[in-house]
């Protein structure tokens, strides 16, 4: 049996990753569906369904079912071409809720794939799978002209909040468990820190070096 789901798509940053696992063997492909498909045109023109049609077209060469295979692909709404793909090719497939064991597997991959573009892995622990929007946020703030062209930039919630209001200064800590979200390096306290301050479901706030560059930063 083969299971096909999907990972990130619920994340703020990074693509989508599309997966296909078959339970007897562990045999497992995957691709991303890249960020660019979640930005303007393209999110709102639902190109990303096209593509991920692509991927479970080239994941099913990969694992080489027969039609007799059965098939579990999530009912999600990023497989809706893919189902009709399927039906027209006469897979014997199942629309279900996707659990074990593809559902760790492709978690695990995208989670890896996050910390590919950058996110600390003790970040993501922090912000708890499916990432919460807004503590991605906190991370996207941090470095905004950087990581902007990481994130979904399509979502209606992130055109409500990109242009939050940040509030700068300064403060001093005695001691801390922080971590810088730009270097992503720990704050050794005492010392003076930069501090980010915005709100959206409620305040939150970034704590940075003082004078942040990622080669200086101990």
């Amino acid at each position: 049996m083969i299971q096909i789901d999907d990972a990130g798509s619920g994340s703020l940053v990074g693509g989508t990753l599309i997966g296909l696992l078959r339970v007897e063997t562990f045999e497992f492909y995957y691709d991303i569906i890249p960020i660019e498909y979640f930005t303007t045109p393209f999110f709102e023109n639902k190109l990303y369904l096209n593509y991920c049609t692509i991927i479970i077209n080239e994941g099913l060469k990969y694992l080489k079912p027969d039609k007799n295979e059965k098939i579990e692909i999530c009912q999600g709404y990023i497989f809706e071409k893919a189902r009709a793909y399927l039906k027209q090719n006469s897979y014997n497939f199942y629309p279900t809720k996707i659990e074990e064991p593809l559902q760790s597997k492709i978690e695990d991959t995208f989670v890896k794939y996050a910390i590919s573009l950058g996110i600390p892995e003790n970040y993501l622990s922090y912000t708890k799978y499916p990432f919460h929007f807004h503590k991605l946020l906190r991370w996207v703030f941090a470095d905004y002209e950087t990581r902007k062209s990481l994130c979904k930039t399509g979502w209606k919630s992130w055109n409500k909040y990109k242009d939050v209001p940040l509030k700068r200064y300064t403060d001093y800590i005695e001691s801390s468990n922080f971590q810088c979200l730009k270097c992503g390096k720990k704050i050794n306290a005492p010392c003076k820190i930069k501090v980010i301050k915005f709100t959206t479901n409620k305040d939150y706030f970034i704590y940075l070096h003082l004078n942040c560059s990622s080669s200086q930063c101990k």
